[in-house]
């Protein structure tokens, strides 16, 4: 096992698969906005994004699709927009399916434009080739600095903290007037 042999050992050419290239993300999985959650702010993603719940803001993706009971206030910037919820703002995307059960308000710039019976959209919609030319970057803009940090939260009171303060001997102050005190004696 460990020893030289004299004879030169005939390397074997064995030809082996190229392993597949990964992503960052997996393909087909989106990013989903769940139908408990709401979002505020813009939402930006190389990848597919789901969104079943609220969104008030602007989103920009590669996929998206808006669920049934979603809520979308803002515009849409996608490669393809596949609409089943509620969208109130303009949509620009390649590809955009109207489902049945959309509510849309907003106009619509499109290359491929779908319309299923029952589908309600409110607003214009024009062709063009290239509907995302004047789509916002995806640059991140500076924010601003975060709020401070609470206060620490308040320790709890031990006996010797529930002494009472006097302003003189026998008083308290409470407003303008002192209020009279009986102190059991030392």
């Amino acid at each position: 096992m460990f020893f030289k042999s004299k004879e030169p050992a005939e390397a074997a050419i064995v030809p082996q698969a190229a392993a597949p290239k990964r992503g960052t993300r997996n393909a087909g999985v989106p990013s989903i906005i769940s139908a408990e959650l709401i979002v505020r702010g813009t939402l930006v993603s190389a990848g597919d994004i789901q969104i079943d719940g609220k969104v008030d803001g602007d989103v920009r993706a590669n996929s998206l699709v808006i669920g049934d009971k979603a809520i979308l206030v803002g515009d849409v910037y996608a490669e393809e927009a596949v609409v089943r919820g509620r969208v109130e703002g303009s949509i620009k995307a390649r590809k955009v399916q109207l489902c049945a059960t959309c509510h849309v308000e907003g106009n619509i710039l499109h290359e491929a434009l779908s319309v299923e019976i029952g589908a309600f959209f409110e607003g214009n919609c024009r062709h063009s080739d290239n509907p995302l030319a004047d789509a916002p970057t995806a640059e991140r803009k500076p924010t601003a600095a975060p709020p401070p940090p609470p206060p620490p939260p308040v320790a709890a009171h031990t006996a010797a903290d529930r002494r009472i303060p006097l302003t003189t001997p026998g008083q308290i102050k409470t407003g303008a007037d002192p209020v009279q005190l009986s102190l059991p004696p030392r």
